[in-house]
């Protein structure tokens, strides 16, 4: 394995660690808009990592605008932990890699594990694993669902999660499933991982707009649908009935109120909106009240909880599992510090019988996402049972490979990499604020 880390006889280093500041004037048209976000600007920390004489690395971490630049100066931090390190060293050990980027002590008091300082982490992870991919030419899914179980393991820093799973149980799991791999890769490449989408449901949409979307999404196949709430109960109300008036009892609805609602409140109009059947009611209230979760999930059945986007790190998601406080599970790419964190999640989710069905959206979320749900299908849970992938229909032409949706389902990426690598020429527009799409909203 060594030779794709060398070339000419002479091993590859990390040369640089660069960040943009790129964002997308979304608030424009009010694309992404919910109770919370009433108008945001859809924007990625853009991270390249340059080798010395090799490939590049490309990743990304997700914001909505201001602050953007805290996450890129972050990265900045981050570059001097990397700078001259060879690329066997890095990925021979990758879970020592992960450690490398998160374990800083002096950095590392910026979080731990949280906030900007992991976000901008989780874009140089991600960016790291792009180049690991593209040195062995396939795609991130294609790495993580050929490793040996004890290899997934590795991957992940069990310090504070091995009292909820033995990493000797998790390996026991994923030997349980190798059986399976291929047929599941097989039926992957034939058929696609089921998705639903959100493009329709919006907040600061009109009536009119969501009946057409709705209307051209199930002309093109999709059968799942999330609507945005929490602005306030009534039009909730009236909204509800109006998408479930034209997608009609069959299929599925799921609502997200973005954070805005206390656990009581949230209890309340939930039993209001049950009427319209509701799978789940994502982010019913502050991300970080698990017991909050908890007592919410225990009075709303059948509707489930569902959350994770602004879960910090794999304890959180450890503790929402053990207090029985979600019943989706909602990892994000972007705020989980990168495939070995979210390994992790994907393997107590397992565990505890939850379903993951990762956020996605915002500026290439899908591009990664479908990666993940790929692994956890084929090597992780074996099961597709109220596994949805989120999909929003906005951003992807600014990708050299953006994903490929047919019939509602996300079909598995081939290029080499994690397919984040935007276009030249939409960084150089979108670059903040100097780039053409800025000076445009400013003249």
């Amino acid at each position: 394995m060594s030779d794709v880390f060398s070339k000419d006889g002479a091993q590859i280093r990390i040369k640089s660690v660069r960040a943009q500041d790129i964002r997308f004037p979304t608030s424009r048209e009010l694309d992404g808009s919910d109770a919370m976000n009433p108008a945001p600007d859809y924007s990625a920390a853009y991270v390249t990592i340059t080798t010395d004489h090799g490939p590049e690395g490309h990743g990304l971490t997700f914001t909505i605008g201001r602050g953007n630049e805290i996450c890129v100066a972050a990265v900045k931090a981050i570059e001097p932990l990397l700078v001259g390190a060879s690329l066997e060293e890095l990925f021979t050990d990758l879970g020592g890699m992960w450690r490398r980027v998160t374990g800083d002590s002096q950095l590392r008091w910026l979080g731990p594990d949280k906030g900007v300082i992991h976000l901008s982490s989780a874009a140089v992870i991600n960016a790291l694993w792009d180049l690991y991919a593209k040195c062995l030419d396939k795609p991130v899914w294609r790495i993580l669902t050929e490793m040996a179980p004890q290899e997934i393991v590795d991957l992940v820093d069990w310090r504070y999660l091995r009292d909820a799973l033995d990493p000797g149980r998790a390996r026991e799991r994923l030997e349980e499933q190798m059986a399976g791999r291929k047929a599941r890769t097989d039926e992957m490449l034939a058929d696609g991982f089921p998705a639903y989408t959100t493009s329709a449901g919006w907040l600061g949409y009109s009536d009119d707009k969501m009946r057409t979307l709705l209307k051209e999404a199930m002309e093109e196949g999709w059968t799942h649908f999330k609507m945005k709430v929490g602005k306030d109960i009534d039009d909730d109300l009236r909204r509800a009935a109006l998408i479930r008036e034209v997608i009609g009892p069959d299929r599925k609805l799921m609502m997200d109120a973005n954070q805005v609602w206390g656990s009581g409140e949230a209890i309340a109009n939930m039993e209001r909106l049950g009427v319209y059947n509701p799978i789940w009611i994502e982010e019913p209230t502050s991300p970080d009240d698990i017991l909050g979760h908890a007592r919410i999930a225990r009075a709303i059945p059948p509707i489930g909880v569902a959350t994770g986007e602004h879960c910090h790190n794999a304890v959180m998601f450890k503790q929402l599992l053990q207090a029985k406080a979600i019943n989706f599970c909602q990892i994000d790419s972007c705020r989980l510090a990168g495939p070995n964190e979210i390994v992790g999640v994907l393997l107590l989710a397992d565990y505890f019988g939850v379903p993951v069905c990762p956020h996605a959206g915002g500026v290439g979320l899908c591009e990664y996402v479908q990666h993940l749900s790929l692994f956890d299908y084929i090597a992780v849970s074996g099961s597709l049972d109220n596994r949805v992938l989120e999909y929003v229909d906005h951003l992807h032409e600014h990708f050299e490979h953006p994903v490929v949706m047919r019939a509602g389902r996300y079909m598995p990426p081939k290029a080499p990499g994690y397919s984040i690598t935007m276009k030249p020429a939409s960084l150089k527009e979108h670059s903040y604020p100097s780039g053409t799409a800025w000076k445009k909203s400013s003249g």
